[in-house]
């Protein structure tokens, strides 16, 4: 964090009604550390009895010097997209399951984030992704993406045929239930359960992932995050196929569309508590060395 804190602006996830005690806890503390609080504007409409404004999430970005995340892993991945163009670096309090990223505890917070406005913090940068999906010559879609790009089968069970290349080049050609294209921070989501590697966050790589590979010769492949990944969707006029983005948004796929998936050209600055691993996080999260 280069600039002075002034402005903190809170997010929370909508459908937790544990989430609105937990701001306004928040908001008071902060409150009493003199500074202003903006609240994302959709959390404040879930938030009775919140005295600061509000801003929606298109401006909120431009008048605030720092983000605060209640919620999980999702409710911050859904705030870093849409921040990330702003260069607000971003806190998480975990109210969700495995907390990756938003690591500090709701019952510690106060401590936590009070030892970070002190100065005492360490900050990363994580990879974002940017795709653009092709039909017919013409950009009909794009979006952004923490975690990562994934072209999937749509409700009936068969597989779907597509062809992947990198920076123009032929790679291979997949029948399967799909295709990920994930960043470091995503390796450890949807990828990892397909069998693909992880990533440590400083890696400036993206990890392409088969689902299902109907061949059992086609693996996981890292390339260089400065690659274009691009993905051919092929034969599927029988049947729905998808593009999704941390899987909170999807775009219906055709017949010979290409989706092309490259670094973002900003990335999320994320702040934790000082002396946070993330192989103690790893450890944790994933169980590693837990005796059965």
């Amino acid at each position: 964090m280069e600039k002075s804190i002034k402005t903190v602006g809170l997010f929370g996830k909508y459908q937790d009604q544990s989430v609105a005690e937990h701001i306004l806890r928040l908001s008071e503390f902060l409150r009493s550390r003199k500074l202003k609080i903006l609240f994302d504007q959709a959390t404040a409409e879930h938030i009775a009895g919140a005295k600061s404004p509000a801003r929606p999430r298109a401006v909120i970005g431009n008048e605030i010097d720092l983000a605060i995340v209640v919620g999980g892993d999702g409710t911050l991945l859904n705030v870093a997209r849409d921040l990330a163009p702003h260069r607000v670096p971003i806190i998480g309090v975990n109210l969700g399951r495995l907390g990756f990223l938003a690591d500090i505890q709701a019952e510690h917070m106060d401590v936590e984030i009070g030892k970070i406005l002190d100065g005492d913090y360490q900050t990363e940068n994580r990879l974002l992704l940017y795709a653009e999906i092709m039909r017919k010559g013409r950009i009909v879609h794009n979006a952004s993406a923490f975690n990562d790009v994934i072209v999937s089968k749509g409700e009936l069970a068969r597989m779907i045929e597509f062809e992947t290349y990198l920076d123009g080049e032929f790679v291979h050609s997949i029948r399967g239930d799909g295709i990920i294209v994930a960043s470091p921070t995503g390796s450890t989501a949807y990828a990892l359960s397909a069998g693909g590697p992880i990533l440590h966050p400083s890696l400036e790589a993206i990890a392409v992932v088969p689902i299902c590979p109907h061949t059992l010769s086609n693996r996981p492949i890292v390339f260089s995050s400065d690659s274009i990944v691009e993905i051919l969707v092929t034969r599927i006029a029988d049947q729905h196929a998808y593009a999704s983005f941390d899987g909170q948004s999807t775009f219906m796929l055709e017949d010979n569309d290409r989706v092309y998936v490259r670094r973002a050209e900003t990335e999320v600055e994320l702040v934790h508590p000082s002396g946070r691993s993330h192989f103690e996080v790893m450890r944790i999260k994933l169980h590693w060395g837990k005796k059965i």
